[in-house]
């Protein structure tokens, strides 16, 4: 058995270079390394301002440093001592490899070879996606039972591969084992469940929130979700915090240090993961990038940079039309995750772009699912952040065009969830000529800067004192189907709750 780790923009808004409500010192750090301000870093570093992700992790920054200005054996003694502070050898592995494969073999690093992963993803009635991070070019491989999967890694793909099993049974529990080059990896192993069938359902819980900054004291999060058992678990933007969207260094190094996590590989070996961007994931705070596929020129980039971190169905329509919107069915719940940002455009009034904008209003009316969940990377509710034209209330002649779209296609069962304010909220959104919309908006999975719990009407609750998430237990079995919502912090308090009935949310 092998060893496993033991786990800018163009636009109408441009956030200062280095806001650091949210921001640790360390990725703050790495942003100036990225640059080749090596001065700045350091004193970055140096100024003991919060947060702090601690001395180890301090001790990988400036080693990044020592390598980005070639001075090897200055950057190996940094890495032998983050070593000794704790921090997990497989970072050693990891990324930024723009400046990890400067760095002369270290054994502990060296004796890894899943560097990251498995994660789950893509979750159907029959079939999983399985996603992996290898430290050198190698074959990886997934089995469950007799089904096995296979792909390759290497460096076009930054080390990942997306294993995909197949022709599995709905409602089936599976365990599946990871092998790289034919040799099973310890403690590398897979356990999920099938969904039921739209026709046959089966009760099932989903989790979601936003707002997921880099503060290790928090991490004990993801087990606390875990602990819930949800089916898929979906992350809704402000995932890691990256605020560089020139430089792909600061990208690998936010993604590789969450996915290094034991708390975060624990629930993602167990819980199928999908994920949308907001604007600290693909841009800068507020970003307005504009219409244009390519313009400005980062953007092609960071998408293909999150997908290779994601294991995600769909990625907006692809090469010729990037982005991250898609959908996906659980049982007969139809999930709907939209792109707020790729093709986000003050000027001409609209948050998606026509091309998914129209995927949105087609996927919508062919849907089937006796609950419609539209997931947002922003708020609909009105007011919710005042003076702002961040969320829906920059676009409101296209919100309203989607809502509009409700009561004319007579659609039953649509509800609203979303991220970006740092605090977990219930609210009612009064829409003429059809049932009130339920947002359910949570994104204070990790944060350590927090929001005011905004008075709007509709308000139900609203929470913020500590970090937080929100769980939906879909019951479609029942003679009148429903969804319970549950706001959970992160010591697992549930503390409040709403019953939502398919009979509320009637076109007719």
């Amino acid at each position: 058995m092998r060893n496993q780790l033991g786990w800018m923009l163009a636009g109408s808004l441009w956030a200062a270079p280095f806001a650091i409500a949210q921001h640790d010192l360390q990725r703050d750090a790495v942003r100036h390394i990225a640059r080749g301000e090596f001065d700045q870093a350091a004193a970055r570093l140096a100024s003991g301002k919060k947060p702090d992700s601690g001395p180890a992790e301090t001790l990988f920054v400036e080693m990044l440093g020592l390598l980005a200005r070639d001075e090897i054996e200055g950057a190996t003694a940094k890495a032998r001592e983050a070593l000794a502070q704790g921090l997990p050898p497989g970072r050693l592995a990891a990324g930024p490899r723009e400046l990890l494969r400067k760095l002369p073999p270290l054994a502990e690093a060296e004796a890894i070879d899943l560097v990251h992963g498995p994660m789950l993803g893509s979750l159907t009635t029959d079939s999983v996606s399985v996603w992996v991070r290898t430290r050198e070019a190698a074959e990886v491989g997934v089995a469950a039972g007799p089904i096995l999967a296979t792909a390759k890694t290497g460096p076009e793909t930054d080390f990942t591969a997306v294993l995909e099993l197949e022709g599995l049974e709905p409602n089936t529990a599976y365990d599946g084992q990871v092998s790289i080059n034919g040799e099973p990896v310890e403690g590398a192993v897979v356990t999920f469940r099938t969904p039921p069938t739209a026709s046959a359902p089966k009760p099932f819980t989903v989790a979601f929130g936003g707002g997921a900054g880099f503060i290790p004291e928090w991490e004990r999060m993801w087990d606390t979700i875990l602990a819930r058992k949800p089916m898929a678990f979906l992350t809704l933007g402000d995932n890691v915090y990256i605020d560089d969207p020139e430089h792909p260094l600061t990208h690998h190094y936010c993604y590789s240090r969450r996915q290094s996590r034991p708390e975060w590989r624990r629930l993602t070996s167990a819980t199928a993961v999908y994920s949308i961007w907001d604007d600290h994931d693909f841009g800068m705070n507020d970003c307005i990038p504009g219409p244009e596929i390519e313009t400005p020129a980062w953007k092609r980039e960071v998408w293909n940079i999150f997908r290779q971190n994601w294991a995600n169905p769909g990625y907006g329509g692809g090469t010729d039309q990037p982005g991250c919107w898609y959908d996906f069915h659980l049982g007969d719940v139809h999930f709907i995750m939209i792109d707020g940002r790729y093709y986000r455009d003050l000027k001409g009034g609209s948050m998606l772009g026509p091309v998914q904008k129209a995927w949105l209003k087609k996927t919508l009316t062919e849907s089937k699912g006796t609950f419609k969940v539209i997931a947002s990377n922003v708020p609909f509710t009105p007011n919710i952040k005042k003076g702002s034209r961040d969320p829906w209330d920059g676009y409101p002649e296209e919100r309203a065009e989607i809502f509009s779209w409700i009561p004319e296609h007579d659609l039953d069962g649509v509800f609203l969830i979303a991220a970006d304010r740092h605090r977990t909220d219930l609210r009612t959104i009064d829409n003429p000529g059809s049932y009130p919309l339920y947002e359910f908006q949570s994104s204070k999975l990790t944060n350590k800067h927090t929001h005011p719990v905004v008075q709007t009407e509709g308000l139900l609750w609203g929470y913020n004192k500590t970090c937080s998430f929100g769980l939906m237990h879909f019951d479609t079995t029942l003679d009148d189907p429903q969804v319970r919502f549950e706001l959970v912090d992160i010591d697992g308090k549930v503390h409040e709750d709403h019953t939502l009935r398919l009979s509320e949310l009637k076109a007719d």
